[in-house]
Parts: structure tokens; C-alpha cells; sequence
């Protein structure tokens, strides 16, 4: 089997909204007397490149504490990165500042998980949503109130919701609110972070057709963070898999779904539920992990799964880090078994 070691997809178009290269996050851990000496750090995100093209709904996949949700906010630069390269349609912004990243912000969002926690209990639905056209002078007030009216259609709330607040909402609505807001100025890529994990079922399919239909119609791009293997499978068209900090399979959706091959990714899909009994032949046979994830500031060396993994292969994972090789036509893996 030929391996190449990664530097991008072999597609042969080249339109990414998104591009991430050896990007990393690194929080010093403090000690001490005096609680100021840097004793290591949590390398929360290690030196990860995805490429996000546009139009296109990619999923970043892996147990909590796995570095997803930090990843999404580097990328929007919520946060500033350690190191590496942050490119947004074609440009660098992992170093833009001032007014500069604020008029950014105009082209990329995010949707948090906590639907709760992002809105306002004090401000009505009409003025949660219209906060950003304020903040950034877009219209006069009867235009703003023209295009809240609109942005509620596009998430299937009528006019009647404008003047209630939050406490007034169910989960679902609330939910559509926070994507309305999310949609006022006009962004053309958006980040999911969990964006239906505090759902019901049958809401979740509701909220998952909307974001569908806004993605044809707004010609939209997502990044969906999520545990859910269900919700990967049948939303997203590629999927990265993220393993304390480190991508360790990335490739399309269906391609990870019939063929995983890291023996993490296999592990977690044999613990994805089975609904339909077509469904179970897509399901790996249970792997069961031995322990739980561990602290990324102690991998320093080697495999940074080989004190989980079935397939080990002795010394060579406990002290050499793999590359992360294409040993299928677009489907790349960090692992030795496939060197």
C-alpha cells in the first residue's frame, strides 16, 4: 500500500472557505511558590490542518476533552492561537487584530451549544436578533426591523415570536433564535458546536433541516463539532476525527462510516446505537476502551492513543508519533499500522 504523508486533499479543485495549517493551542500550567513558573502545557490543539471547502459540512468528531470546541473558537479566533496558520478564503487571519478581526467576524459565526447561556433573559426575540446590526450600523431601525422579520422566516418562527423573551421559548425555538442571530449580517460560514445535543429527537431532525436548507439557499459552510456519530453520519460530508489535540483519520463522511481504519475512529462507531437493523452492518464490532481519555499535557511522546488502544504495537507507539499518511485516495490516517 503506497502512503503519501499529508499536505492537503487531492482534489482537484482548490475553493476552501476554511483552511487550518499546524495550528496549535498550548495553556501553561502554573506552579511554584509563587504560582508564576510554567511547569508544562495542556496542548488543547497540537498541529492541526483541515480544509474546509465551501459549500461543503465538515464534522470534527471525538470524546469530550478531545480539543473540538477549542479548535472551533481558533479557527473564528475567538481565541488567539499558539502557532500556526488560520486561512479564510485565501487569507491569513491568524494574526489580524482591531477593527480589522472585527469586520471579519462579519463573515463567520458560531452557533454554542449552551442555546441558554447565549441569550439575553432580559431582551425580547426582536432585539436578541438584531444586536449585530446594531453593533455593526447595518440599516436604520425600520430596516432592522424588516430584516429580523425576515431572518425569523428563514427559521420557521412567525412575527408573533418578536416580542417574547427567552424564558417564553422552548428548546427548539430558542435554538432557531440564536441561528437567526447568527444569520444577521450575512456570514457565509458557521460553526456548530454541538448545535442539537439539548434536544429531542424529533426537534433535533427539525433544527437539522433548517441548517440543510439554509446551507442550499444562503450557499453556506459549517463546521459541525459534535460526539454524535448518528448526527456526523447523516449531516456532514467529511469528517475529521480529533484524539488529544491530533487529527487521527480524516477522509469523507461515508468513506470513515464503511472503512475506519485509525483503531480509535473504529471505536468509537462500534459504540454508535443501532436503530435500524440495516444500519448494523455499518457498525464495527464493540471495542471496548480500557480507560478514559488522558491529559494532553503528559503526551509528549509517542502514539498519543497507544495507552487505549487494542492494536498497539509495543515500543514503537509508546515512543514514535506517527504522520498522518493518505494511504487511500483522500482518506488519511495517523497510525503505524499503516506505514
Amino acid at each position: 500500500m503506497s502512503v503519501v504523508i499529508c499536505m492537503g486533499d487531492a482534489d482537484d479543485m482548490n475553493e476552501y472557505i476554511v483552511e487550518t495549517h499546524n495550528l496549535k493551542k498550548y495553556y501553561p500550567i502554573k506552579g511554584g511558590i509563587l504560582g508564576n513558573k510554567t511547569l508544562g502545557y495542556v496542548r488543547a490543539v497540537d498541529g492541526v490542518d483541515i480544509p474546509i471547502r465551501k459549500n461543503e459540512i465538515y464534522a470534527l468528531v471525538g470524546e469530550s476533552g478531545c480539543g473540538k470546541t477549542t479548535f472551533g473558537k481558533l479557527i473564528l479566533r475567538i481565541i488567539d492561537p499558539t502557532d500556526g496558520t488560520i486561512l479564510f478564503d485565501g487569507h491569513d487571519i491568524s494574526k489580524e487584530t482591531g477593527e480589522s478581526l472585527r469586520q471579519l467576524r462579519r463573515r463567520f459565526q458560531m452557533i454554542f451549544q449552551d442555546t441558554v447561556g447565549s441569550l439575553n433573559p432580559k431582551k425580547r426575540v426582536k432585539d436578541l436578533i438584531a444586536a449585530p446590526l446594531r453593533n455593526f450600523n447595518v440599516g436604520k431601525a425600520d430596516g432592522q426591523g424588516s430584516r429580523v422579520r425576515e431572518l425569523l422566516d428563514l427559521v420557521r418562527l412567525s412575527s408573533d415570536y418578536l416580542y417574547r423573551y427567552p424564558s417564553g421559548l422552548s428548546g427548539g425555538e430558542k435554538q432557531r433564535v440564536v441561528i437567526a442571530r447568527a444569520l444577521a449580517l450575512g456570514p457565509e460560514f458557521l460553526v456548530l458546536d454541538e448545535p442539537t445535543s439539548a434536544l429531542d429527537v424529533s426537534i433535533q431532525a427539525k433544527i437539522l433541516g433548517i441548517l440543510k436548507k439554509l446551507r442550499e439557499e444562503l450557499a453556506l459552510s459549517y463546521l459541525l463539532i459534535t460526539h454524535d456519530l448518528g448526527l456526523m453520519r447523516t449531516f456532514s460530508d467529511k469528517v475529521a476525527v480529533l484524539y488529544l489535540g491530533r487529527i487521527v483519520e480524516r477522509a469523507p463522511t461515508d468513506t470513515v462510516i464503511r472503512n475506519p481504519l485509525h483503531p480509535y475512529s473504529i471505536a468509537l462507531l462500534s459504540a454508535t446505537p443501532v436503530v435500524f437493523e440495516e444500519e448494523r452492518r455499518l457498525v464495527p464490532k464493540r471495542v471496548l476502551l480500557t480507560s478514559e481519555i488522558s491529559d494532553s499535557a503528559h503526551k509528549l511522546s509517542g502514539c498519543r492513543f497507544h495507552d487505549r488502544c487494542p492494536k498497539k504495537l509495543g515500543i514503537i507507539c509508546a515512543e514514535e508519533e506517527p504522520d498522518l499518511l493518505e494511504v487511500e485516495t483522500n482518506h488519511f490516517v495517523r497510525c503505524h499500522l499503516f506505514r
